[in-house]
């Protein structure tokens, strides 16, 4: 599979504190890429990298002409509620399409008829992150960025979200990088993982590397958790 990301000897500093250390690693068509770290690892501040909104030293390669999504951690439904907006309207930022909006809503299990007027603050936690996911996803990317997207979202909520990101992955060839310290996504979902705090803990396929020493290392503590199948 052709490669989509080349990163090497990244570095981030942010007043005068190292975020992100000497890191390397590389991305390919179609990967579902999960980056596991603790809080305060540098897993947001590399997706602010590789998407070129802060300053970094050494080389992030993306494939000449392609077309990124991101979701980002912080964009909240309580963040819509003082903002006089539908999602209607949110969806014209992108597209005046109204049947590609309705498609596009009514593919991720929302009624568009009963929410496109609404505030986005009106949706519960699980149709807020589906409403993000369609409206991120209607700009036809071939990689999407995800911060943490099943923050706040209950289990059954997180299996659809991550089933359907999984069929959209082969039916529009698309390349997923996602954030997460949860490692049940980890193990249900990624076909790669990073592990970084900092700087590279590891890389590979999530059954090989996982090894309980090198969890207890990555977060400093011996973990329990269990793996439930997303399907």
């Amino acid at each position: 599979m052709e490669k989509v990301l080349e990163v090497k000897n990244l570095q981030v500093r942010i007043k005068k504190e190292t975020i992100i250390e000497n890191l390397s690693f590389e991305v390919k068509e179609r990967e579902i890429f999960c980056i596991l770290g603790p809080n305060g690892a540098g897993k947001t501040t590399l997706f602010k990298a590789l998407l070129g909104l802060i300053p970094f030293s050494g080389t992030i390669k993306w494939k000449e002409g392609i077309k990124i999504g991101y979701l980002p951690e912080r964009l909240s439904r309580r963040s819509f509620a003082n903002i006089p907006i539908t999602i209607k309207d949110f969806f014209f930022i992108k597209t005046k399409d109204l049947k590609k909006i309705k498609e596009y809503l009514e593919e991720v299990g929302l009624d568009s008829s009963k929410i496109l007027d609404k505030n986005p603050s009106q949706l519960s936690a699980g149709q807020f992150q589906r409403f993000l996911i369609s409206w991120v996803l209607i700009s036809e990317p071939q990689v999407l960025l995800l911060d943490e997207p099943t923050t706040n979202v209950d289990i059954s909520g997180e299996n659809f979200l991550l089933n359907f990101l999984s069929k959209q992955r082969e039916k529009r060839n698309l390349t997923i990088l996602l954030i997460t310290h949860d490692l049940d996504i980890v193990y249900g979902f990624a076909t790669k993982v990073l592990c970084i705090y900092k700087k590279l803990l590891c890389s590979g396929i999530p059954r090989e590397i996982l090894t309980p020493q090198l969890l207890e290392k990555l977060y400093g503590a011996k973990l329990k958790f269990y793996i439930h199948k997303h399907g």
